[in-house]
């Protein structure tokens, strides 16, 4: 498993991880504060896009995935004060 966000407090985007293709599952926890986390998906790093309402949450979750070789990233948006989430993959 990789820690793509580890106690993320402000809306952005995590660092991109490599994605040699296949199934995966996406995990997210913490507080969520009125937050949401999703996983996006980019061929080239630079256009990204959504992977799905499967692995998007707005609470603790875990959701799978299959892709083809890719970036992956997880973004935070709606963070507030008591926002605190990670996220692995």
């Amino acid at each position: 498993m990789a820690t793509i966000l580890n106690g993320a407090t402000a809306n952005g985007s995590s660092t991109p991880v490599d994605w040699t293709g296949g199934t995966g599952t996406f995990w997210a926890w913490g507080i969520f504060g009125g937050a949401t986390i999703s996983l996006e998906a980019s061929p080239d790093g630079a256009n990204w896009f959504s992977v799905g309402q499967a692995v998007s949450f707005s609470q603790n979750g875990v959701g799978g995935f299959a892709l083809g070789p890719c970036k992956l990233r997880a973004t935070l948006s709606g963070a507030t004060g008591t926002t605190s989430v990670s996220a692995i993959l």
